[in-house]
C-alpha cells in the first residue's frame, strides 16, 4: 500500500518543528524555468514534503466516510470562514455579457479582490506569532484558484492548495489531529467552491488531456477518494460508474461525489467522455486503483513541466535538495 512510499518528507506530525525563525519567511517564486530543471524540483525537499503531505493524507482517510466523525478544530473552522469568503464574492460577481462562451471576464474582478485580500485573509487563520508567515502562506492560496490571464484551472492550482495547506502544518496552525478535517471539510469545501467558479466564470482546463486525462480539473479527490474505499465490504471499483450507486453514496465518498460532477457536466456515454476513470473501473481492487492513481498523478502532474513550470518555492516549501 501507499504507505511504504512514505520514507522521506514531512507529515503534519513533524512539520511543526520545521518552520523557519519569523524572520527567513520569504515571498516563494518560480524555480523551473526550463524542462532541465525538472531534475532539481524532484531532488527538492518542496517535492518530499509535498508527496509526504499528500500520501500521509491519503493513510489518515483510509476507510473512512465523509460523514464520520472527527475533529475539527480553530483553525479548520477558519479556513472553511476563508473558503466561505471566496463563495460570497462569487455571488457578488455575476458573470458578465460577451461575445465568447468561454473565460467569463468577470472571473479577473473576482480574483482582483482575491489578490487584494489573501494576506489578510491567512493572517486571520494563523496564530497571532506566526502572522509573520502569512505573505509567503499567501502566495500558494492565491495560486490555487486557476489563473486570471487565462481564466483556467487546472491540477497545477489545485496542488498550490495543497501546499497551502502543508505551510500551514510546518507552521504548526494546522497539526496531525487535523488531517482528516483538512480532507473531509477544508478541501471538500475548496473543492465545491472551485466547481463553482468552474461553472459560473466558464474556466478552460488548463493543460487538459481531454479524454485522455482523469479529469478536466482535479486528481487529488481522486487519490484520497479511493482511499476511503479501501477494505470497502461491498462497492468494488466497477460500482462507480453505476449512477444509481453513485447516488445513494456521494454524500459519504469524494469518489462518487467526483463522479456525479462530471455526470452532471458532460453528456453522452461515460466511456467516451471520461476513458480513464472508465478504464478504471475496470481495476478489480481499489488498493490497485489508490496506488495506479498515485502513480499516474507523479507521472501526470508532478513531473509534468507544463505543471511545474508554476510552482513557486520559498523557506517553508524548499528548491533546496533534501537532506541525505
Amino acid at each position: 500500500m501507499a504507505e511504504t512510499e512514505q520514507q522521506s518528507g514531512s507529515t503534519p506530525e513533524d512539520d511543526e518543528s520545521e518552520a523557519p525563525a519569523s524572520n527567513t519567511f520569504m515571498i516563494p517564486k518560480k524555480e523551473i524555468s526550463m524542462v532541465p530543471d525538472m531534475g532539481k524540483w524532484k531532488r527538492s525537499q518542496a517535492y518530499a514534503d509535498y508527496m509526504g503531505f499528500i500520501l500521509t493524507l491519503n493513510e489518515s482517510v483510509k476507510g473512512k466516510k465523509l460523514t464520520c466523525e472527527y475533529k475539527v478544530s480553530e483553525t479548520a473552522e477558519k479556513l472553511l470562514d476563508l473558503l466561505g469568503t471566496l463563495d460570497r464574492w462569487i455571488n457578488e460577481t455575476p458573470p458578465v455579457d460577451q461575445p465568447s462562451r468561454f473565460g467569463n471576464k468577470a472571473y479577473r474582478t473576482w480574483y482582483a479582490k482575491l489578490d487584494q485580500e489573501a494576506e489578510a485573509l491567512v493572517s486571520g487563520v494563523l496564530p497571532a506569532d506566526k502572522c509573520a508567515a502569512a505573505p509567503e502562506i499567501a502566495v500558494y492560496l492565491k495560486e490555487s484558484v486557476g489563473n486570471a490571464t487565462r481564466i483556467d484551472y487546472g491540477t497545477g492550482h489545485e496542488a498550490a492548495f495543497a501546499a497551502f495547506l502543508c505551510c500551514l502544518c510546518k507552521v504548526g496552525a494546522l497539526t496531525v489531529d487535523d488531517q482528516l478535517a483538512m480532507v473531509f471539510k477544508v478541501f471538500y469545501r475548496y473543492l465545491s467552491v472551485m466547481r463553482k467558479l468552474q461553472r459560473t466564470y466558464r474556466m478552460e482546463p488548463a493543460g487538459s488531456q481531454g479524454v485522455w486525462g482523469l479529469d478536466d480539473f482535479q486528481f487529488l479527490p481522486f487519490i484520497w477518494g479511493s482511499s476511503q474505499f479501501l477494505d470497502h465490504p461491498t462497492l468494488e471499483p466497477r460500482h462507480f460508474i453505476d449512477e444509481r450507486v453513485v447516488n445513494e453514496h456521494h454524500q459519504d465518498y469524494m469518489f462518487l461525489d467526483c463522479i456525479k460532477f462530471i455526470n452532471e457536466m458532460k453528456t453522452g456515454p461515460f466511456a467516451e467522455h471520461s476513458n480513464q476513470l472508465w478504464n478504471i473501473s475496470a481495476v478489480p481492487s481499489w488498493s490497485k486503483v489508490n496506488q495506479g492513481l498515485i502513480k499516474m498523478y507523479k507521472a501526470e502532474c508532478l513531473e509534468k513541466f507544463p505543471v511545474i513550470q508554476h510552482f513557486k518555492f520559498g523557506s517553508l516549501l524548499s528548491i533546496q535538495p533534501t537532506k541525505p
